[in-house]
């Protein structure tokens, strides 16, 4: 990577500053060499995120000596709220501090919470009792810190990534396709680094490399950030930034309409509508709840609440086809939380299914059962060109399905991979280790169940969304993956309720085939409510 020079003299037009140069920079792959930056800042990010999920509910079981119910249940508020500060994060970089900033300060939190982490409680003998709140503050507080961190992140790297580009550039979709690689081999690599130093030499080395992974990332972007992309994401109102912010990326977006709804509603009661439907979610979740109040039943009321206003919003700040396709949004994005909420068993109830019930000897080495956890991003990197070439084969046929449809199919795909589970479980109730290719054909079909709902998905919101509540309706998709990784927590603490392993993998199964059948039943009743939008 070598440097930009930026015209800085006084016959310098706005088209010469460094944003624009940024822009029309085509030395990365036929792309500008910040995305390549922004990979590598990203793939580190994500190495640190998905190695340090590979090793939590493991850690939690086997060093802690936490039940699984308990350990299940802290995994899913933890991921739960991860894709929550996204929202808050989006917004103040929007706003106060710009993405460049928010990216530099994410990521010392972040890392700061992984090596909190690392200085957790050692691991417990058998007899001995589990460490008590105190001795667990610092763990906690490093789960907070990466939490905290992650929103600061998140949102603004990808914004980043959309501001390399003009508006209309045709280079910026497969600009985020690359990106969306750096993701994935981020994911990837993790549990095999992260997992074998914390499962095979010591749980402290394991999250401790997730923050190293962290801080590579950040020292990678801080050397080369002025030098490939400069004036790229600087706080508003500095000369430099030209381009347009977090406007481009629709979780900054969807947390600014959050936390301004009465912008987006023409009645002018939005506001109202929004405490209103907050307040009755809410309490409804705290009734719910037996009025009992803990850190986890808190989470679970204010994604309730959060639910409840921008329901209140979207339906009572509309009229006529814009309320037609604001609920059928309210609808597609309810059927995706089914969906998450089975997939996301994949680090809690299906990791611990890999490390108690599988046979994961591999001649005389034993694979660490954290390491299943890399075979999504495996898939999803082999897959995804397969999964769009036969989109593109289809449409050429006039055979491409509706996006309903295919969401449809991702619904019965994940359940489809359950179903692998649910025949091993038979032997496993026995005490019999059973093979990981029933691990490896559930994990395959829900991938590609991801990939026919996850991509398709957000094209959905962002086409049925009405111009004006199309950030408001990106929150709530990124809502509800909060709310399903919440739930999922729920259901994978029945793991060991549930009188059988066959009955337990039963339950998403049933939820994931029975969302499909209802959603492919409204399948009509969506087109009808969105006949106003081309291609729904």
């Amino acid at each position: 990577m070598t440097d930009v020079t930026p015209s800085t003299g006084p016959a310098a037009t706005a088209y010469d500053r460094p944003p624009n140069q940024v822009m029309d920079d085509r030395r990365f792959l036929g792309h500008p060499r910040g995305l390549g930056l922004l990979f590598l800042v990203e793939m580190w990010e994500r190495f640190s995120y998905y190695g340090m999920r590979a090793l939590l509910v493991l850690y939690l079981v086997n060093a802690m000596r936490w039940d699984s119910a308990r350990a299940s249940l802290l995994y899913g508020a933890y991921t739960g709220s991860v894709y929550l500060t996204p929202l808050l994060g989006g917004w103040l970089a929007d706003r106060f501090i710009g993405t460049r900033r928010s990216l530099v300060i994410g990521s010392v939190i972040i890392a700061l919470g992984h090596f909190m982490l690392a200085f957790g409680p050692s691991p417990v003998a058998t007899s001995a009792a589990t460490p008590g709140t105190a001795a667990m503050m610092p763990f906690y507080l490093g789960l907070i810190c990466v939490v905290i961190g992650t929103g600061f992140f998140k949102p603004n790297v990808s914004t980043m990534v959309g501001q390399l580009y003009r508006p209309g550039d045709d280079r910026r979709d497969a600009g985020f396709t690359i990106f969306y690689m750096g993701i994935n081999t981020g994911a990837f690599i993790a549990p095999f680094i992260c997992g074998w130093l914390g499962e095979r030499v010591g749980w402290d080395y394991g999250f401790g490399a997730a923050g190293i992974g962290m801080l590579l990332g950040l020292l990678i972007y801080l050397y080369y950030r002025d030098k490939v992309m400069p004036g790229i994401g600087l706080p508003p109102g500095e000369e430099e930034n030209h381009v347009a912010r977090a406007a481009d990326e629709p979780v900054a977006r969807a947390a600014e309409s959050l936390a301004q709804p009465q912008a987006a509603d023409r009645t002018g009661n939005s506001l109202i509508h929004a405490l209103v439907g907050a307040v009755i979610a809410g309490g409804l979740a705290l009734f719910g709840a037996h009025w009992h109040v803990d850190l986890a039943n808190v989470l679970g009321i204010f994604m309730a609440a959060a639910a409840g206003a921008v329901l209140a919003v979207g339906i009572f700040g509309t009229r006529g086809d814009e309320r037609k396709r604001m609920i059928a949004l309210f609808i597609v994005v309810t059927f995706g939380m089914f969906f998450w909420l089975a997939f996301e068993q994949a680090g809690s109830s299906l990791t611990l299914f890999a490390d108690k019930n599988t046979d994961r000897t591999l001649g005389s080495f034993i694979v660490p059962a954290s390491w299943f956890q890399s075979i999504q991003p495996l898939a999803i990197i082999l897959l995804a060109p397969v999964m769009a070439w036969l989109w593109r084969a289809l449409a050429r046929r006039h055979r491409e399905p509706s996006t309903s449809l295919k969401m449809v199919a991702g619904l019965a795909l994940v359940g489809a991979g359950f179903l692998f589970l649910v025949v091993a479980g038979g032997p496993a109730d026995r005490g019999v280790l059973v093979s990981p290719m029933f691990l490896v054909s559930a994990y395959l079909l829900h991938t590609v169940g991801e990939l026919c709902l996850s991509p398709v998905g957000l094209s959905y919101v962002t086409k049925v969304a009405p111009a004006r509540f199309g950030s408001l309706m990106m929150g709530v998709w990124f809502l509800s993956i909060a709310a399903a990784n919440y739930l999922g927590g729920f259901l994978a603490s029945m793991m060991h309720e549930v009188p059988s392993l066959t009955k337990f993998f039963m339950i998403p199964v049933a939820t994931s085939f029975g969302a499909a059948v209802l959603m492919l039943l409204m399948v009509p009743m969506l087109k009808r409510l969105t006949a106003s939008v081309a291609d729904a």
